[in-house]
């Protein structure tokens, strides 16, 4: 089971909603602990490392979007939001920061399940390595490490989320080809495209951000109109 030994940090100020999710969450077998407090959560979170952060946007110290924004400078520890105001901007707002990806409230214990396990799936070495896969890929001064779940360009770590690696690592494991975005969602989002969900074009302009940053070339990483994306 995906669930097995994984550790879930819940930040979330209702103590009634975080110790239903913990306890439904442990009978899933998963390990999990909960703080009220963003801050309390984030110095959490940089110590323990867990392998998954549940986080509440509207905390009472520091909304979530800090919480994750400071997160990102240091780690790319998994993260989930969760929020009461499902509108569309907060939604992009969430991905812009380094979300893995985000779950309106009320929301089905059974979805988030399935959210948990997708995103774990992708972001646990131990999990997700298949026998015979590479676990190494080099294209120019671009490296990618799927144990370490790191990539890096002349030596210099791009930072992304464990969701902007698994985009990076399908594209140029497939480098030259047009992946569609249908094929996208299912292979890294894990779960079926929408033309209204903008999750994969922010993932995207991310990493083509960092690329570019890094000095390796924006350009590298093409939008084809009407077919999808591909690494040159």
């Amino acid at each position: 089971m995906t669930a097995s030994l994984a550790r879930i940090l819940i930040v979330e100020d209702d103590r009634t909603l975080a110790a239903q999710l913990g306890e439904l969450l442990r009978g899933q077998g998963y390990a999990t602990s909960a703080c009220h407090l963003g801050e309390a959560g984030l110095e959490t979170a940089l110590r323990e490392s867990p392998d998954l952060l549940l986080l509440d946007v509207m905390l009472p110290d520091v909304n979530g979007f800090s919480v994750l924004r400071r997160l990102r400078e240091q780690q790319q520890t998994p993260v989930i939001m969760l929020t009461a105001c499902g509108a569309e901007e907060e939604r992009i707002r969430g991905l812009r920061h380094g979300a893995d990806d985000y779950l309106p409230k009320p929301f089905n214990i059974t979805e988030l399940q399935l959210r948990i396990d997708a995103v774990l799936r992708r972001t646990r070495p131990q999990e997700s390595a298949r026998g015979g896969q590479a676990q190494q890929l080099q294209v120019d001064e671009l490296q990618l490490d799927r144990h370490a779940q790191q990539a890096r360009v002349a030596g210099c770590d791009l930072a992304l989320t464990p969701l902007q690696f698994r985009l990076l690592w399908l594209l140029v494991s497939h480098r030259g080809e047009a992946l569609s975005k249908p094929y996208l969602y299912r292979m890294a989002l894990e779960r079926e495209y929408s033309q209204y969900d903008r999750s994969l074009d922010m993932h995207v302009s991310r990493i083509r951000r960092r690329l570019g940053e890094a000095g390796l070339g924006a350009d590298r990483l093409q939008t084809l109109h009407g077919r999808g994306y591909a690494f040159t």
